[in-house]
């Protein structure tokens, strides 16, 4: 095909192909369908998706290429940065295209692009059928055990499977705040979990880290989302009410007791007020003007399912957030992971790490990500506890580090009706 001959039609025509075709594919059919749809464009399309542990891009196809890291690799380049990215690849001109699922990075696309000219126009065109990938991608997962085999990239424990069919994805964004997640290790977490909603105004947070780390601990985080969900959802507010009907659900289960620290928050994103309730776990930790300026601290209450006469009661936290402000929630698997001589892995190698991944202008996905491999490089690659992050970023730029910057609102998406480039 000529550099220039692509039409606004044809590009209609592929995108038609792909959805259409896509009612009725398996999981396993989704590289090829795509790959066969832009073949009369000139190019050729593999669809690779993140694994869980967020190290490796697992080939979507039955019979593909080995898995490719994301470590010192141009996809995985792509994947951290959310770029469009060029490269020869086996001596064709390729271009690595982020996937997302809404804003939850999902993989990349390799495209080999032949002849074509690498252009503005054609990097849009084609973060379009990524996002559509994405969507398709994530559709499929839910009733395919061979793409969750992919993404899991082994066997996952019991509680690992439970926990992971619970979460909500690992990022959500809209044009004024970002929120972003991560939990290890991923194939045998069993205490550590993390909820978020995003409803108007308001987005609610939390970090959960029961007791134990076997099924039980699963299950007491289960009931502690599961309960803090159905009361947001019955319209409470109140996080104190909230707690105490997570309370209730732990209590009411037989055997030995369980319990499970928790930090509670809502966020208003119309004024940047906070409120926040510590459940026996650590404070969270607000980041403003690339600096770790200060802990959430305030009278906290006994971890959930725990109810003892005469301890004092708990004090909602309120603070005050500035535009640009990021709050970082985590759990003590961060900062009590021991390295093989004994030493913490610490508050401030954590302070120091996200002040770095700050001061690089990181996305909060990616953030998360590489404090989350400075853990696991502490403990030598295996992680004693479960560990987990939350990531809120307040701001107007948040969501731009998310996308390609070809496509941010500095040079709007094209509509595909309304190419320049048609003829």
């Amino acid at each position: 095909m000529e550099p220039d001959s692509i039409t606004t039609a044809m590009w209609i025509e592929t995108l038609t192909r792909v959805i259409d075709g896509g009612h009725l594919a398996r999981g396993e059919d989704l590289s090829g369908l795509i790959d066969l749809a832009a073949r009369p464009l000139g190019l050729r399309v593999e669809l690779l998706m993140v694994d869980l542990a967020q190290q490796s891009l697992i080939p979507v196809r039955t019979e593909s290429r080995p898995p490719v890291g994301i470590a010192g690799t141009m996809g995985g380049r792509a994947f951290q940065l959310g770029e469009i990215l060029p490269c020869l690849d086996d001596g064709m001109r390729t271009l690595w295209v982020p996937v997302l699922d809404g804003t939850d990075r999902a993989g990349v696309m390799r495209v080999g692009i032949g002849d074509l000219r690498d252009d503005g126009d054609l990097r849009r065109r084609l973060w379009t059928l990524a996002g559509l990938a994405g969507h398709l991608l994530m559709t499929k997962l839910a009733y395919s055990d061979r793409l969750r085999r992919l993404r899991s990239n082994g066997p996952l424990s019991l509680a690992s499977e439970l926990l992971w069919h619970l979460l909500p994805p690992r990022t959500f964004a809209t044009e004024r705040v970002v929120v972003a997640a991560l939990l290890e290790p991923h194939a045998q977490v069993a205490g550590d979990a993390y909820d978020y909603n995003i409803d108007g105004d308001m987005i609610d947070l939390a970090v959960f880290d029961s007791l134990g780390h076997d099924i039980r601990a699963a299950l007491t985080s289960t009931l502690a989302i599961t309960a803090v969900r159905n009361a947001r959802r019955d319209g409470e507010t109140d996080l104190e009410v909230i707690a105490a009907r997570a309370d209730e659900a732990i209590l009411s289960q037989s055997g030995p007791r369980q319990f499970a620290t928790a930090v509670l928050a809502r966020f208003n994103t119309s004024d940047g007020a906070l409120e926040y309730l510590l459940a026996g776990h650590p404070p969270p930790l607000l980041v403003r003007h690339n600096r770790v300026v200060k802990e959430l601290v305030t009278t906290p209450r006994l971890p959930l399912g725990l109810q003892i006469p005469g301890v004092p009661l708990p004090v909602v936290g309120r603070e005050q957030l500035e535009p640009g402000d990021r709050l970082l929630l985590y759990s003590d698997g961060i900062v009590e992971a021991r390295d093989g001589d004994g030493a913490f892995f610490g508050e401030a190698r954590l302070v120091e790490l996200t002040e770095r991944a700050e001061a690089d202008d990181l996305s909060a996905p990616e953030t998360l990500r590489r404090l989350g491999a400075a853990v696991l490089a502490h403990q030598g690659g295996e992680l004693q506890d479960d560990a987990t992050l939350v990531m809120l970023d307040w701001s107007d730029r948040g969501h731009l580090r998310l996308f390609p910057s070809s496509t941010s609102e500095s040079e709007p998406p094209m509509d595909i009706r309304d190419s320049p480039t048609e003829r």
